[in-house]
């Protein structure tokens, strides 16, 4: 008899912004179509339903034990740091739960920005003549901040007339100085392209920064690129290979053992373009 597939959950951040919710639905779709013995669920940790700890109440009530819990994030900020690992300490103590890598950095992602730039209008031709403007949401973490930069200056590598990072929150520059950065470079014509997963209101401020600017092509959001949903499944299958570590922490911490000693969350994935 084979072994049962841990639940997967996705754990988005939620958003007042419906699209938000819509498009991390129709990621999960795609999952799901690309592995359809899986088992995939989606929890929220703000704004929308179902909540990640519902969802994990909901699940352990079933009798499910094994959950990979995904964080849906391109970077290891805040949230994958701190927030979901405090959602997940309280899952029900039955539930042995393994917190998989956030998705970014990945030459997978760096395919599917290609993809939404092609999408909207540019061919491989225009590389060598285009400058790209790598607009993230932004982060007052370093570690986040630093591998944005280290994304677009592996992207550059790839034939682009230039690439520079820029931020729609909490760090600089904007994606209005980036374009006007890459024009002052003698770039025959400047792209934008978000490195966010879902639309919503820093999204929305990366095309308002793009337009002040001129900036000629604005690609869409990642959104449910079939290569991000083969990241996703790419870090659920690196998860499930691990030890349940969660189990292990959750019970440590309801026996009244210390949790003044840090443990890392997850180890930095390497990584480099083909």
């Amino acid at each position: 008899m084979r072994p049962v597939q841990p639940v997967l959950l996705v754990i988005a951040h939620g958003s007042r912004d419906p699209r938000h919710a819509a498009t991390v639905h129709a990621l999960v779709r795609r999952v799901r179509s690309l592995r359809p013995g899986l088992r995939v669920e989606t929890g929220f940790l703000d704004f929308n339903v179902p909540s990640v700890s519902g969802v994990l109440e909901s699940l352990a009530a079933e009798g499910v034990r094994d959950v990979v819990a995904l964080p849906l994030l391109l970077t290891r900020a805040f949230h994958a740091k701190a927030d979901i690992p405090a959602v997940l300490r309280d899952a029900p103590p039955q539930l042995r739960i393994r917190q998989a890598e956030v998705l970014g950095p990945s030459p997978l992602l760096l395919s599917a920005l290609e993809r939404r730039l092609y999408e909207a209008g540019l061919t491989p031709a225009d590389k060598s003549s285009t400058g790209v403007v790598l607009a993230s949401a932004g982060s007052s973490d370093p570690e986040a901040i630093a591998v944005i930069a280290e994304i677009a200056r592996e992207w550059r590598h790839t034939g682009w007339c230039a690439v520079r990072p820029a931020f729609a929150s909490a760090s600089l520059p904007r994606t209005r100085e980036a374009v006007r950065e890459l024009r002052s470079l003698g770039c025959e014509r400047v792209a934008v392209a978000p490195y966010v997963l879902a639309p919503g209101f820093l999204p929305d401020r990366i095309a308002r920064g793009a337009a002040e600017a001129d900036a000629d092509v604005l690609a869409d959001v990642l959104g449910p690129a079939p290569e991000v949903a083969r990241v996703l499944l790419e870090r659920y299958d690196q998860a499930r290979s691990t030890s349940p570590a969660w189990a292990v922490d959750r019970v440590r911490h309801r026996r009244g053992w210390s949790r003044s000693s840090p443990r890392p969350l997850s180890r930095p994935t390497a990584w480099s373009l083909p």
